[in-house]
């Protein structure tokens, strides 16, 4: 290692004073300074030096460094243009590094994996703000990327809905699009004080590892997930009406309460008592009406 990791928090600092950092808040940006998460992120992930990794959000290429240790080769796809030139200083000791600048949410995540991959599933790891999770996750999980596994650092209360069970409250539309994709686990809990700026809230690692095939099996998946988004969409609210309501569902309150029934379901049951195989039995009764 031709100089000190970036995990280090005193070399953090030397780099954004050189180049005179400014933080944006609408990026979300919270930069890792602790080398013991940013190991154990790399062993969750399982990085080997046969795969190709993509990074979403490398920010100053502090996991970056650690990645490109670990993988044959590395994608990192950076938002914001002002760390650019920073991202090619902190990396240029390495040359298995490709650094984007671009919106993750525009890139063709599938035709990267196709040109640095051969096709063959990616590794995908991040460190991602808030408001930005969700899209990131289902776009890479919908559009199939040819995926081996997620690992990604995120608020706290966000891992956790990712990987409960019906019936508490932090379980919703989230849980159960990635459940029926990938196999959730969080592997590590991170504290505010180890990020710099130090966030208000902890964080989470987490791992998604895909599934080679779905748990369960759904005639038509965008029907499950428009199910799914109206079940939730009005907690309070029974099952029935959450559906006879949405704007992008269109049966007749017989033909839910039939549906219901033929699933066997009662009546006066709410969206977040069922689990992904109830949905999905559901789901395939409506798709037999249409």
């Amino acid at each position: 290692m031709p100089r000190p990791y970036l995990g280090d928090p005193k070399y953090t600092i030397e780099v954004l004073q050189k180049y005179h950092f400014v933080f944006q808040k609408r990026f979300g940006q919270n930069f890792l300074i602790d080398t013991h998460v940013l190991d154990r992120i790399i062993e969750a992930a399982q990085i080997t030096k046969d795969d190709f990794v993509i990074e979403i959000g490398p920010g100053i290429g502090t996991m970056t460094q650690y990645l490109a240790e670990a993988a044959r080769e590395v994608a990192v796809v950076e938002i914001d243009r002002s760390l650019i030139p920073i991202l090619q200083d902190t990396l240029k000791d390495w040359d298995n590094v490709t650094v984007i600048n671009e919106d993750i949410l525009k890139v063709d995540v599938r035709k990267l994996a196709e040109e640095k991959n051969g096709g063959r599933p990616v590794k995908v790891v991040a460190n991602l703000p808030y408001y930005i999770t969700t899209p990131i996750i289902m776009g890479l999980f919908e559009n199939q990327v040819p995926l081996d596994s997620i690992t990604i650092m995120v608020q706290k209360e966000v891992a956790d809905r990712m990987q409960v069970g019906p019936g508490t409250k932090d379980y919703g539309a989230l849980s159960l699009a990635v459940q029926y994709y990938a196999s959730p686990q969080i592997v590590a809990n991170v504290p505010p004080n180890c990020f710099m700026p130090r966030p208000k809230v902890g964080s989470a690692v987490i791992r998604l590892t895909r599934f080679q095939e779905p748990p369960v099996k759904v005639d038509d998946e965008k029907l499950m997930f428009a199910i799914i988004r109206a079940s939730f969409n009005q907690r309070r609210k029974t099952l029935v009406n959450g559906l006879k309501n949405a704007s992008d569902l269109s049966f007749t309150k017989e033909q839910i309460e039939s549906a219901l029934t033929n699933a066997g379901l009662p009546l006066n049951i709410r969206g977040e008592a069922l689990t992904l195989e109830q949905f999905a039995q559901l789901s395939n009764e409506f798709a037999r009406l249409k």
